[in-house]
């Protein structure tokens, strides 16, 4: 599986570690020097969580922005072997 999110998208991107030093202009020094650029990588936060898709649970990974957000649908806990469908038509039936 890689890292991408099954809803958003969201993947691994780059950028960039940027040191600095000195006092600012601003604060009476002769200002901000930069020391050193290093790349870096931006993961996303990805968890893997049970979803319903056309009716039948499927293990993704989605972003916790979009369970948040709500486009996570989870599947039932349980599946009851008595409804209230089953139920009102045995009732019916009688």
């Amino acid at each position: 599986m890689s890292r991408v999110c099954y809803f958003t998208g969201a993947h691994t991107t780059s950028g960039n570690v940027i040191k600095r030093r000195g006092k600012a202009k601003y604060l009476g020094g002769v200002g901000i020097k930069t020391t050193s650029v290093k790349k870096r990588t931006f993961k996303p936060n990805l968890q893997t969580v049970d979803i319903m898709e056309n009716g039948a649970p499927k293990r993704v990974r989605a972003s916790v922005r979009a369970i948040r957000s709500g486009l996570v649908v989870k599947p039932m806990k349980r599946k009851y072997t008595y409804t209230r469908e089953l139920r009102e038509a045995k009732a019916a039936g009688k």
